[in-house]
């Protein structure tokens, strides 16, 4: 299934008419292809020390993890993911931003439980994703930063509450889209280009203040609604440290998005 999903996209990125879309088809099926051969050795590998796949041994399940998220562009296996992201059109970006993340989170949902690796891996994506936001200008690497930043908070629900991450990825999907629309049909890409939108349109402004905060999760935009139910469930499920953590790290890349918003209004 990951493969077929694969050899459909391939096509898509290479028929864009995209500038780098050739380059950037051939780099993203390299980054995907690793991550199946890192899949299937440790398949060979586990049905060589005869254990399933519920039952695997620490190396065999640790290579398993890090190849499914390195598909689905978890740090610290997230190097490939701003690069690609940056020569994709804003229609392929946000396939890949979506779409694509399903069928590896999936995976990892029904074969695995919360541990102390998962744990590092939700905090390190939402650390990086912050440090290498900062004076960021491309709209693309910004938002897929951002989206590392959420598949931290997604990860964590996905071990907890799989009805609530079903709701998480559908509200992150819909603010997504209607960000990229917009960035789409005005060709926006640099922060200037948006900010020179702004100042000839309020109405522009406003859509995407609301985006903006939305995404970065305050109250009482729809993306705080889910990060609500998130902490209350991990407190609940006495997971204090990593929903303090989170919280805070939230805060940095809420501090970003404001930067950007004050910036705006300049």
């Amino acid at each position: 299934g990951l493969e077929l999903n694969l050899l459909a996209f391939i096509p898509i990125i290479n028929y864009d008419n995209f500038k780098y879309s050739s380059e950037v088809a051939l780099k993203y099926f390299l980054v995907q292809v690793s991550a199946s051969l890192f899949i299937l050795f440790s398949f060979i590998y586990s049905l060589m020390l005869n254990s399933s796949l519920e039952q695997m041994e620490m190396l065999p399940m640790f290579m398993f993890n890090s190849a499914i998220l390195m598909k689905m562009g978890a740090a610290p296996f997230h190097f490939w993911y701003p690069e690609i992201a940056e020569g994709l059109s804003w229609m392929n970006l946000l396939v890949l931003m979506t779409w694509q993340k399903i069928a590896p989170m999936v995976l990892i949902m029904y074969n695995f439980s919360m541990n102390l690796m998962f744990c590092l891996i939700i905090l390190m994506s939402m650390i990086l994703s912050s440090m290498k936001s900062w004076n960021q200008t491309n709209l693309k690497k910004i938002l897929v930063l951002s989206s590392i930043n959420h598949t931290g908070w997604m990860l964590s629900m996905m071990f907890l509450n799989q009805s609530l991450w079903m709701l998480y990825f559908m509200i992150y999907s819909f603010i997504t889209i209607n960000m990229i629309y917009i960035f789409n049909k005005f060709k926006i890409f640099y922060l200037n280009d948006l900010f020179n939108l702004m100042n000839y349109n309020k109405y522009m402004k406003m859509f995407y203040f609301f985006n903006f905060f939305s995404l970065g999760g305050i109250p009482p935009f729809l993306g705080f609604f889910p990060k609500w139910l998130a902490l209350k469930i991990m407190l609940e499920n006495n997971l204090f440290l990593l929903a303090f953590l989170m919280i805070f790290l939230t805060l940095i890349f809420l501090f970003i998005y404001m930067r950007l918003i004050i910036q705006a209004l300049l």
